[in-house]
C-alpha cells in the first residue's frame, strides 16, 4: 500500500520556538494532544505555551523529549525515533530525556489502550519537520540560496550546488528567529532511515548495569520510607489501631492515619515493615464478604436469563437454534487475575506549603494530579509530577490510587516520604482484571452451515462482552446478551480489557464448530470473513482483508497442512486496537503435559516504528498471556485473596515458555496502530485448540493446567 508524501498546515498558534536558551540555543516544540481530532486539537493547544519536543545547542548537542510514561511499551525509544526521523538526524549522536508530566506542553501523557504511537505518529513527525524545515530556512538565508536547493542529512544542512554544509548547532541560534513553515512536506515512507528499523531500547544499558531508573529507586534527602496498614479483605473499613509497640520499633519516627489506613514512617523500609507489624488494628465490616464461590454460582444463574435489552440483535437468533438441524452449546470460564507488575506498587511524595511534588510510577499522570490535587485541597497549578521508568503497568497504573495515598500521608506526617506496598499488599489491593462466564449457542443449518450465534456474557463490575467482535457481520443471525454481577471487590483495566478473556472464549468455540463441521479451523474463518464482505449482516467493525491477510500470511509461516509426527498445531485470530493478529502454535505432549515448541504470529498493525520494540510487545504479549492462562487464578474467601504471593499465584516460568516466538508484520505505509496489547488475546485460545488436537480434549476452563489435571 503505497502513501505519498504527506504535506500539512503548521499555525504559529500549534508551534513554538524558544530563544532564550541558555548559551543561544533554540528549543522546539508542537503542541500535541493524543487520540484528538487535528481542529480540536489546534482549539485546545495554549498560544505559546511552554512546550518542548526537542533542542538543539550550538554545540550541536540535539535532545529529544519522550512524553509519553514508559512501561515497558518501548515508547521512550520509538517516539523519539519519529522526531529524529522527520529531523533528520543521526540516531547515534541524540539524547532522549524522558519528559516531566505537563499538559501543557505535551498534552496527553498517558499510557493505556495501546494508544501512545496510534495517537502521537503524525503530531510528532510533524514537530521534527517543522524544525528541520526552519534549520533549513536558516541555512538557505545565511549563504542567500534558495530553500528549494538546500537538503539535510544526520544532522547537517546542505547547499546540493555548492556542497557547503552547516552542522544544527551552528544554525541553532539563527533558526529561532525563523518564521514558522506554514506548510510542510512529511517523508514518504520510502526515504525513512530510522521508523521501522530495528533499534535497541534506550535504557537497555541502565537496566542491565542497575542503575536507579525506577519510581522504586527513588530517594530524597530527608525522605522517610512508608508502609501501610490496609483492610485485610474487602468489605471492611479501619475501626481503631493502637500504634504504642509500632512506635518502639528502632526505625520508626511516626504513624499517622489517613482515610482508611494506617502509616508507619520510618527510616528505612525494614523497619517501616516491622512497625507496620507491631501494630494493633481493629477492622469492621461494612458490606458483606464476598467469595468466589458466590460469584461463580451467580454467574451460572444470569448466563441462563435473556437480556431485555441485547447488546446487539442482527436477524433472530432465536429461531435460528429453534429451527436448526444441530445446536452446538458450550459455557466457557476465566477467572479473576492480578496485574502483578514486577515492580512493586510505590510513589514518592512531598506536600508542604500548599504545593506537591511526585514521583513514581503511574500510566495517568494527569488524572493522578486531578486526584491529588481534589484530595489535598490545593491546585493542580501547585503539583509536579515526574516519570521514572516503570517495571510493569499492565492496566494497574490507571488508577491513581498509589499517587494518592503517597501524597495523602506526606501531608498528615508533613514529611516527604516513599510509600511502598509489599506483594502481599499488592495481591489484596489490586483493581483486578474481573472473571467472567461466556455461554456459546450455534445454530447448525440443513446446509451444515454456521447459520446462528448466541452468546449470554457475565462478568463482575462489567459487561464481558466484545460486542462487535467477529464473527458479527458474517452471520445472518447474531445476538450478544450482557450482564453485570456487582461487586465490592475492585476491578479494573488489566492488559487488552475484555479481549483477554473474550479472545480465549470465542476463539476456543469457533474452532469447536470447525471441528463440528468438519472443516479446517483455518479455512472456517477465511469461509466466514469472506461471507461478511460479500453479504454483510449488520455492522462490519473489522477489516475483512487485513483478517485474511494475516490468517494467510501465519498459515504459510507455520506450515499449517504440513503435519509433523508427534506435533499438534492450534490457530486463532483476533482484531483488537485496530490491529490484526493470527496465531498458531506448536505443540505436544509430554508426561501428559503440553510443550510448546514455538508460537507463529503474524500481526498487521500498520507502520512498524520500531522493529526491535514491536518484536518484543507481540512476543511479550505471547508469554504473558500464556502465563496467565496456563497457571494464574485468583480467587476470594469471605473477601480476602487466597493466592497472596508467586509461590500461590504461579507465573510462567522459563521451562514452560515457548522454545520460539516468530514474528512477521504485514508490510505497510499505514499508520501505526496498537500494538502492546493486540498478540495476548488470542493466546490462550492458540494453544487450547492445540491442546484440542493432541488429546481431543476441550478445555473451557482457566486456568488450564488446572483442567488438564484433572
Amino acid at each position: 500500500m503505497k502513501q505519498s508524501t504527506t504535506t500539512t498546515n503548521i499555525s504559529r498558534r500549534n508551534f513554538l520556538k524558544i530563544t532564550s536558551l541558555a548559551g543561544g540555543g533554540v528549543l522546539f516544540g508542537f503542541e500535541l494532544l493524543a487520540n484528538v481530532a487535528p481542529e480540536a486539537a489546534a482549539d485546545a493547544a495554549p498560544l505559546f505555551s511552554p512546550n518542548a519536543y526537542l533542542s538543539i545547542d550550538p554545540n550541536g548537542i540535539i535532545t529529544l523529549m519522550a512524553p509519553n510514561p514508559e512501561i515497558g511499551q518501548g515508547v521512550k525509544t520509538a517516539l523519539p525515533m519519529l522526531l529524529a526521523e522527520e529531523l533528520d538526524v543521526d540516531w547515534n549522536k541524540v539524547v532522549i530525556t524522558q519528559a516531566a508530566f505537563d499538559k501543557e506542553k505535551y498534552g496527553n501523557q498517558s499510557a493505556g489502550g495501546s494508544g501512545a504511537i496510534r495517537g502521537r505518529y503524525e503530531p510528532i513527525r510533524k514537530a521534527g519537520a517543522v524544525a528541520r524545515q526552519m534549520l533549513i530556512a536558516a541555512a538557505a538565508q545565511t549563504w542567500s540560496v534558495p530553500e528549494a536547493e538546500c537538503a539535510t542529512e544526520n544532522g547537517f544542512v546542505l547547499h546540493k550546488t555548492s556542497g557547503k554544509k552547516l552542522g544544527y548547532g551552528e544554525l541553532a541560534t539563527k533558526s529561532a528567529s525563523m518564521p514558522v513553515p506554514q506548510n510542510i512536506k512529511l517523508k514518504d515512507p520510502k526515504d525513512f532511515k530510522i521508523i521501522g528499523k530495528r533499534i535497541k531500547n534506550i535504557d537497555n544499558h541502565g537496566i542491565l548495569t542497575g542503575k536507579p531508573l525506577f519510581g522504586i529507586d527513588t530517594r530524597r534527602e530527608g525522605m522517610l520510607y512508608c508502609m501501610v496498614s490496609r483492610p485485610p479483605a474487602f468489605g471492611k473499613k479501619l475501626k481503631s489501631f493502637d500504634d504504642t509497640e509500632a512506635r518502639k520499633v528502632p526505625g520508626v519516627k511516626n504513624v499517622v492515619r489517613t482515610e482508611n489506613v494506617v502509616a508507619v514512617l520510618a527510616t528505612n523500609t525494614w523497619a517501616a515493615k516491622k512497625g507496620r507489624d507491631a501494630l494493633k488494628v481493629e477492622w469492621e465490616e461494612v458490606s458483606k464478604p464476598e467469595s468466589t464461590t458466590d460469584h461463580l454460582a451467580a454467574f451460572k444463574d444470569l448466563i441462563l436469563q435473556k437480556s431485555e435489552k441485547p447488546d446487539r440483535n442482527d436477524g433472530d437468533a432465536e429461531k435460528a437454534l429453534g429451527g436448526a438441524k444441530k445446536v452446538l452449546e458450550s459455557v466457557y470460564e476465566v477467572p479473576v487475575l492480578s496485574h502483578a507488575p514486577m515492580e512493586p506498587i510505590n510513589f514518592f511524595a512531598d506536600v508542604r506549603d500548599g504545593k506537591a511534588e511526585l514521583y513514581g510510577p503511574t500510566q495517568v499522570p494527569g488524572r493522578a494530579i486531578s486526584d491529588v490535587a481534589k484530595a489535598l485541597g490545593i491546585a493542580e497549578a501547585n503539583i509536579t509530577l515526574g516519570l521514572p521508568r516503570q517495571g510493569g503497568g499492565f492496566g494497574r497504573k490507571l488508577r491513581s490510587d498509589n499517587v494518592v495515598e503517597a501524597a495523602l500521608i506526606s501531608s498528615a506526617a508533613k514529611a516527604p516520604v516513599q510509600m511502598l506496598w509489599t506483594r502481599e499488599d499488592d495481591m489484596q489491593g489490586d483493581f483486578y482484571r474481573p472473571s467472567s462466564m461466556f455461554r456459546y449457542r450455534a445454530a447448525i443449518n440443513n446446509n451444515n452451515e454456521l447459520d446462528g450465534w448466541y452468546l449470554t456474557a457475565v462478568a463482575l463490575n462489567g459487561r464481558a462482552a466484545a460486542v462487535d467482535n467477529f464473527p458479527a457481520g458474517a452471520l445472518p443471525n447474531y445476538r450478544v446478551d450482557g450482564h453485570s454481577l456487582p461487586t465490592n471487590i475492585q476491578t479494573g483495566p488489566w492488559r487488552a480489557p475484555t479481549h483477554n478473556a473474550v479472545g480465549f472464549a470465542e476463539q476456543s468455540f469457533l474452532d469447536e464448530i470447525a471441528h463440528a463441521l468438519k472443516k479446517d479451523p483455518i479455512a472456517f474463518r477465511l469461509e466466514l470473513l469472506e461471507k461478511a464482505k460479500s453479504n454483510p449482516t449488520g455492522k462490519v467493525n473489522y477489516d475483512v482483508e487485513k483478517f485474511k491477510g494475516v490468517i494467510n500470511l501465519v498459515k504459510q509461516m507455520s506450515n499449517w497442512d504440513k503435519n509433523t509426527p508427534g506435533r499438534f498445531k492450534g490457530f486463532a485470530a483476533y482484531y483488537s486496537f485496530s490491529t490484526y493478529v493470527a496465531e498458531v502454535a506448536e505443540i505436544s505432549i509430554v508426561n501428559g503435559k503440553p510443550k510448546v515448541h514455538k508460537v507463529y504470529a503474524a500481526v498487521n498493525c500498520g507502520q512498524v516504528v520500531n522493529l526491535s520494540g514491536a518484536e518484543n510487545q507481540v512476543q511479550g504479549a505471547i508469554v504473558d498471556g500464556l502465563g496467565h492462562a496456563w497457571f494464574t487464578e485468583l480467587t476470594f474467601d469471605k473477601g480476602a485473596v487466597q493466592q497472596k504471593n508467586f509461590n500461590t499465584y504461579k507465573m510462567m516460568r522459563m521451562q514452560d515458555a515457548p522454545l520460539d516466538v516468530e514474528v512477521q508484520f504485514v508490510t505497510t505505509n499505514d499508520a501505526p496502530t496498537g500494538l502492546g496489547e493486540p498478540a495476548l488475546p488470542p493466546i490462550a485460545g492458540v494453544v487450547c485448540n492445540a491442546i484440542f488436537a493432541a488429546t481431543g480434549k476441550r478445555i473451557r476452563k482457566l486456568p488450564f493446567g488446572n483442567e488438564l489435571k484433572a
